[in-house]
């Protein structure tokens, strides 16, 4: 664990060490990577805002000793949330990406979830829906995009996917994010994207199923088309999956780039 602290505080101070920090200067006590690297490990530890990173602080206050200067002791939740309101979010994001190695992260979901509790009925505002970029190997989620509806993910995965390294990188979406800029974008960004086709794309729905069938209903097996099928028990059911795969045909409508 001293490793990965020192990691920590290395890459921080790497990355923030030119950030302007938002407090005053008078009383200013608290080292701003000794702030950070308190925010972000009280975080990772499951604490929800300054109030609770506080709490943890304290209850972790001489392993915080080890690593950190803390010069007078350890930062009040009120210096916690000041610090946290005025960090420049582009030098965190440069930080997340430095994690997922120089070549960027290989495989990435992007998903969009709706925070329970998040919505606030006397002021009219409807529950934080978050679209986020999950990077597989790191465990780590590499950006997020809030939006107002769930159906508005459309035009916030782009947002999303520019504060990702693309190149190299293989992308993962919903349905919902089965659209020509998208898959576009992933594409000028030198990545890949793996795209579920269902009803909310008919026409492409169809014009890949029917290259399915035409594969299927051949009398001679095509060398072009490669099944596989597994069963594995899940939750007490067994499950079969068969997964069927094949190159785009040359006639194939164009879609993006001529790939579908």
């Amino acid at each position: 664990m001293s490793a990965q602290v020192e990691a920590i505080k290395i890459g921080l101070k790497a990355h923030f060490g030119e950030l302007k920090d938002p407090r005053s200067t008078i009383n200013r006590k608290h080292l701003l990577v000794d702030v950070v690297v308190i925010a972000i490990c009280g975080t990772v530890a499951g604490a929800d805002g300054p109030d609770a990173i506080a709490v943890w602080a304290k209850s972790r206050r001489d392993w915080l000793a080890q690593y950190l200067e803390l010069p007078h002791g350890l930062p009040s939740k009120d210096c916690l949330r000041r610090v946290l309101r005025g960090l420049n979010p582009a030098c965190f994001q440069a930080w997340l990406q430095a994690l997922a190695g120089p070549d960027g992260a290989r495989f990435v979901s992007v998903d969009g979830k709706t925070l329970r509790r998040s919505h606030d009925q006397g002021q009219g505002l409807p529950p934080l829906h978050l679209v986020s970029a999950w990077a597989h190997e790191e465990q780590l989620t590499l950006a997020q995009v809030a939006t107002d509806a769930k159906s508005n993910e459309i035009t916030a995965i782009p947002l999303l996917l520019d504060l990702i390294e693309l190149q190299g990188t293989v992308v993962t979406i919903d349905a919902m994010g089965t659209q020509r800029e998208i898959a576009t974008k992933i594409i000028n960004g030198k990545g890949e994207y793996v795209l579920p086709v269902k009803g909310n794309q008919p026409t492409l729905s169809a014009d890949v199923q029917a290259v399915f069938d035409q594969l299927l209903e051949s009398e001679s097996p095509s060398p072009r088309l490669s099944v596989l099928e597994t069963a594995e028990t899940q939750h007490g059911r067994l499950e079969q999956r068969t997964y069927m795969q094949t190159n785009v045909p040359r006639t194939f409508p164009r879609w993006v780039n001529g790939v579908a």
